[in-house]
């Protein structure tokens, strides 16, 4: 029995981590966050590119965005996870 209650120990494990992973993902925090992020990202690129013309430095906007918010978001994920 040693080994079922081991392995249903680890299910029971990986099933709370999907659950939190889920409710991360539909949560209005990383939502609010992702906005805000890309915001000001948009804010800062468009000062610095104001005097170019070109549209394959405009594409780059919502690629930076999506990029930063993702690498920031682990920080802030854990501190909701801890006040979850």
């Amino acid at each position: 029995m040693n080994e079922l209650e081991k392995r249903i120990e680890a299910i029971e494990k990986r099933n709370k981590r999907v659950e939190m992973d889920k409710a991360w993902e539909t949560s209005w925090i990383r939502r609010i966050c992702i906005m805000i992020l890309t915001y000001i990202v948009v804010i800062v690129y468009t000062y610095i590119v104001r005097n170019y013309d070109n549209i394959l430095l405009s594409s780059l906007v919502p690629v930076i965005g999506f990029t930063l918010s993702t690498l920031s978001l682990n920080l802030i994920r854990k501190i909701w996870e801890n006040n979850r």
